[in-house]
């Protein structure tokens, strides 16, 4: 079963590298896919916080380019990823006020492109950020220990409103 999953996640992971490099080598301006995110009647996009090369994690375009979206406990958030980003396995984060309450879940290739969060975690207090990565499947040389790490991230910071002046 571990084989399998590893030769499917290396499969897709060297389709998306092809596909990155055709999306961001072609002619004209490119523009790298996005993510979205609306709660409440507001709406960000996000490009890349960071796109590595997938073959050399060492070549990494960083812009920290970070949406930013207002939010309060009674409205979810809308999370939308490109269709690019979800024809490859990607990952989720949800981040808290204490970084150990940190959850991740992956997302399998074309299974979805929307996600409903909410804005409070009855054990984790209130959502601060969410942060979509792609993943790519390493080994280390010292131990042949397997691993994924991302190499792309997009990421939305949140802002809670206050709730007296609603």
């Amino acid at each position: 079963m571990t084989t399998v999953l590893v030769t499917v996640l290396v499969a897709a992971t060297a389709a998306l590298a092809g596909f990155a490099t055709w999306w961001f080598s072609r002619g004209g301006e490119p523009t790298p896919p996005q993510i979205s995110a609306y709660s409440n009647g507001r709406l960000t996009h996000a490009g890349p916080y960071m796109f590595c090369d997938v073959l050399d994690l060492n070549e990494c375009v960083l812009t920290e380019a970070q949406g930013t979206l207002a939010v309060d406990e009674r409205n979810p958030v809308q999370l939308s990823v490109d269709t690019v980003i979800g024809r490859a396995p990607w990952r989720l984060l949800r981040l808290y006020d204490d970084p150990a309450d940190a959850t991740g879940k992956m997302y399998q290739p074309g299974s979805t492109l929307a996600v409903t969060i909410p804005t409070v975690d009855p054990h984790r207090g209130p959502l601060r950020g969410l942060v979509v990565q792609l993943l790519t499947l390493v080994v280390d040389r010292d131990t042949d220990e397997k691993f994924a790490v991302p190499h792309a991230e997009w990421a939305v910071g949140l802002q809670w409103r206050d709730q007296r002046q609603d």
